[in-house]
């Protein structure tokens, strides 16, 4: 990693944020997508967005069993589906004047067995540059080992903050940030206490092909590790929350590698 830090920030709004996961196709939550587009109109630093895809696509991936064997037709299906959500996202940031702009990781990112290994990244700084915001999301991507594999908006956050140097990650779920036994949010998580940390992580409720909570947490965790940047697990349910992180505020439960 470059030792400059810069001014780029990754948001990341789970896609039980802005879709009914609880649905067998994709159902968007337009409201929550015109709230937060409106939220995030304000900041005016380089930002990189990445959202998850919820029902359209994790019950896709599922019915094709594309965890467990290619499938051309189930990818195709899955990231037709991921790339109607993403446009739609894109869309409502272009109505509070972003300059936003669709990025589909299917075309620009190579998987070896269930992980990123190749990435072609300078479009991604040049949009930075030029004050152009990239939209990534959770997709199927091409896997030299598998033929094809899911990437979740959770694997592709920490990867794209280490390799642009970012030097702020948020992450919005629909949960108050990171709960313990009594729903209430866990203020710091770092190696010393995620283990026990970790006995109170649930996964997701719906369909989730992913990980869940649980997931983002080691994810964000070995970022940290490799990189020292915090990230922030956040409600971006809560009206005013994505316009806090983007604000800078301390906001949920932060995941560092140290205390």
């Amino acid at each position: 990693m470059n030792e400059k830090t810069n001014d780029i920030t990754v948001l990341k709004i789970g896609g039980s944020v802005i879709t009914d996961k609880s649905s067998d196709e994709g159902v968007a939550k337009e409201k929550s997508i015109m709230r937060i587009a409106r939220e995030i109109s304000f900041f005016e630093g380089r930002l990189i967005i990445v959202h998850g895809a919820g029902s359209f696509g994790h019950p896709q991936a599922q019915r094709y069993a594309l965890a467990d064997k290619f499938s051309a037709e189930g990818s195709a299906v899955t990231h037709r589906s991921v790339a109607s959500l993403n446009e739609s996202f894109v869309n409502a940031l272009a109505q509070r004047n972003v300059n936003a702009v669709g990025v589909h990781p299917m075309g620009c990112v190579v998987a070896k067995n269930g992980r990123i290994s190749e990435s072609f990244l300078p479009a991604l700084q040049m949009m930075l540059e030029k004050g152009i915001t990239p939209v990534l999301h959770g997709d199927v991507v091409m896997d030299t080992i598998k033929g094809s594999s899911v990437i979740s908006g959770d694997q592709i956050v920490p990867y794209l903050a280490s390799k642009l140097n970012a030097y702020r990650i948020g992450v919005g779920s629909a949960e108050d940030g990171v709960l313990d036994e009594h729903g209430h949010p866990i203020p710091l998580i770092t190696p010393d206490n995620f283990e026990v940390a970790s006995r109170h992580i649930g996964g997701s409720e719906n369909t989730d092909v992913t990980g869940g909570m649980l997931g983002k947490v080691k994810e964000m965790l070995e970022m940290s590790r490799q990189t020292k940047v915090p990230s922030y697990i956040f409600n971006a349910n809560a009206c005013g929350n994505v316009m806090s992180f983007l604000r800078g505020e301390m906001i949920g439960t932060v995941i560092k590698d140290k205390a």
